[in-house]
């Protein structure tokens, strides 16, 4: 059965997206059989592995909130090797269309992710940064979720509230959502802030951290403007070298991850 994680932080720019498409990929080039959902109606994700809007028939808001499959809304990528559920523009509106639900509207993504979830080895979604309905239906679906955090001022700021609906939805919707991972991004070895957030968040989350950490790299920031993963557009950069770790120490613990 396939292992469900959700990629979420409702603080912008902390590398969410990066590293949805970039773990998704790496996890996919070591044979392993991969859907990605974007999950953010900006829909950086299916830009950022080369799906063109022309090119985009059905989209997750069809899954969401029509009688539409996952199967059937699913485009095979071969560069990254991948499946991928598209975002358009259409899911900004569907916190709204959600509320019209009197029951269930929590687990419309579970629903339909549980019929295919034996396809697959690993389904990675890419949460909105924020904390509604559609936030709530990703970690209702998933089994586990990875942080991102930003080795910057204020990196731990915004957490409390995140760790609180984890432990909200643990309560009312998903008792066995764990933390898979807190991954600390954006690292820069030669700068004292970055070491100092990074003990700081290490002494907070303790073993959750992983070992594998994520450096300020310019070939990350320019890939998504190709459509490339960064595996396709520089597979010899050290963001490619830590990509390509960090899907491998969660395959090592992919038994699962921490209890809040």
């Amino acid at each position: 059965m396939g292992k469900v994680i959700a990629v979420a932080n409702q603080k912008g720019g902390v590398g969410k997206t990066t590293t949805s498409i970039n773990l998704a990929s790496g996890l996919a080039y070591l044979g392993k059989h991969v859907l990605l959902v974007d999950f953010d109606p900006q829909g950086n994700t299916t830009q950022g592995v080369g799906a063109s809007r022309q090119s985009i028939g059905l989209s997750v808001y069809d899954v969401l909130l029509q009688d539409v499959s996952i199967n059937q809304a699913a485009m095979k990528l071969k560069m990254p090797p991948l499946t991928l559920v598209p975002a358009t523009i259409d899911l900004a509106g569907a916190d709204l269309e959600m509320v019209e639900f009197k029951v269930g509207r929590e687990k419309l993504l579970k629903n339909k992710l549980d019929v295919v979830k034996n396809d697959y080895d690993y389904i990675i979604i890419d949460c909105p940064p924020s904390l509604g309905l559609l936030n709530t239906n990703a970690l209702t679906a998933a089994d586990s979720v990875i942080i991102p955090v930003q080795c910057e001022y204020y990196a731990l700021e915004g957490l409390t509230q995140l760790l609180s609906t984890i432990r909200l939805v643990q309560r009312l919707f998903n008792d066995r959502l764990m933390i898979e991972g807190v991954l600390l991004t954006m690292f820069d070895t030669r700068t004292k802030l970055s070491v100092e957030v990074q003990q700081e968040v290490r002494k907070y989350f303790k073993e959750r951290v992983y070992k594998s950490f994520i450096p300020r790299n310019v070939k990350l920031s320019e890939a998504p403007s190709r459509g490339q993963s960064i595996f396709e557009y520089d597979v010899r950069s050290e963001g490619a070298r830590a990509y390509a770790a960090l899907a491998k120490e969660v395959i090592s613990h992919n038994e699962g991850g921490v209890q809040v």
